[in-house]
């Protein structure tokens, strides 16, 4: 990956392809069709910490670290879930303290887990709350500098999916860490959610690569396999309806997260706008995914075919970075938007050329009822469409 110039790819300069987030989406896109673990081994080190380390890294952790991870020669991990705390990483126990003994250097002590990269990484950028300010902060850990004994990452066996990624914990115990190796200007939960937020729309983007492998292999399957006087099962509806609706959802997430990505580029991409399409199209992979392995039958628990492997993969792309339902409940405040019943219509005539003087003008007899449940200071995306004008417009608010 690192040779084909794949890694930090929307960085610029220390060697990475500095390409758009529409064109990063599409690599990660056809990363995921050929199998989400290799997907996730490279949205780590890319979004994660290289995202991370120029984002938020002094100059010399940029030199330091940049280069090789982008050839690949440097692998990268990222720590935030802990054992007790996943959905909630506000709560994490790991700690930074002064160390002891050493002047100019942290002791670092927790625990992380569902650490992809973990087992192998070179350099592990870990959060942990500095015990003097109770503050979140990152952590730049080199394996090759931790003493035996203060670092452990131990791989997770067994897994039902993404087996082609290796997943582990990663065991701080008093583990030394230079006070140069923190990154100085961003604290709390801004940090490593800004870099989820990178790998979250990556994984937006991903998933549409393995549902439609999933849809290539079932049409291949329904049109080799015969049954009823011989006739391939592709002929039937019950089959053909389930490959619509797969494409269909396929279709419209690949929109979004390329409407989404070109809104990045332009830097007007908010957080609600990657919750919505990871979570969207996390869910609906799944759910199609699973339909079309009804078509393989009995065969489909075999790996020979390939659909089980996928729904595997993205039952753990829904949950990680974000469980679909913790998504949700995120989106709930920004976007409560209670329209009256009657018939569910909401008509507004709107001209882009007046949005920034008049917020709407209903016309008469056709405006229905808007409530709008907003926490002050946050912001809103509100699409209005006309059916008088057949024009459409998007507000933005501050409230």
């Amino acid at each position: 990956m690192g040779e084909l110039g794949l890694l930090g790819a929307t960085i610029d300069g220390y060697g990475c392809a500095g390409v758009s987030n529409v064109a990063s989406g599409l690599i990660t896109k056809a990363v995921e069709r050929v199998d989400s673990g290799y997907r996730s081994g490279m949205s780590v080190q890319s979004s994660l910490v290289m995202g991370g380390i120029d984002e938020f890294g002094t100059q010399e952790q940029k030199d330091k670290f940049l280069p090789g991870m982008a050839k690949g020669k440097i692998l990268g991990a990222f720590g935030l879930t802990e054992p007790n705390h996943g959905s909630d990483p506000g709560s994490m126990e790991t700690t930074a303290k002064p160390h002891p003994t050493k002047k100019g250097y942290l002791s670092l002590s927790g625990s992380k887990t569902w650490i992809t990269n973990s087992p192998i990484a070179d350099v592990l950028l870990v959060w942990a709350k500095h015990q003097e300010t109770g503050k979140i902060r990152g952590y730049l850990v080199e394996r090759s500098e931790c003493p035996p004994g203060t670092l452990e990452t131990p791989a997770i066996k067994n897994k039902n999916g993404l087996r082609a990624s290796l997943t582990g914990m990663i065991q701080l115990d008093d583990c030394p860490v230079p006070e140069a190796n923190m990154f100085p200007g961003v604290e709390g939960l801004r940090g490593p959610f800004t870099c989820l937020n990178s790998a979250r729309y990556g994984i937006a983007w991903g998933i549409t690569g393995a549902l439609e492998d999933c849809i290539a292999r079932t049409r291949q399957y329904a049109l080799d396999r015969k049954q009823f006087k011989g006739n391939p099962i592709a002929k039937y509806q019950l089959v053909q309806k389930k490959l619509a609706d797969a494409v269909t959802d396929a279709a419209f997430g690949t929109l979004a997260a390329v409407q989404v990505g070109r809104l990045k580029d332009k830097g007007e991409a908010a957080p609600e706008m990657i919750s919505m399409i990871k979570r969207q199209n996390c869910d609906r992979a799944l759910y199609n995914a699973r339909i079309l392995q009804e078509v393989f039958g009995g065969n489909a628990v075999s790996d020979e075919y390939g659909i089980g492997r996928h729904v595997a993969n993205l039952f753990v792309t829904q949950t990680y970075e974000g469980q679909s339902d913790i998504h949700g409940t995120f989106l709930l405040p920004f976007m409560r938007v209670l329209l009256e019943a009657d018939k569910f219509k909401l008509l507004f005539s709107a001209e882009l050329s007046r949005a920034s003087r008049h917020l709407c003008r209903p016309r008469r007899g056709l405006y229905r009822h808007l409530e709008l449940y907003i926490p002050p200071g946050h912001r809103m995306y509100l699409y209005l469409r006309s059916l008088c004008t057949r024009s459409a417009v998007i507000f933005s608010f501050v409230f």
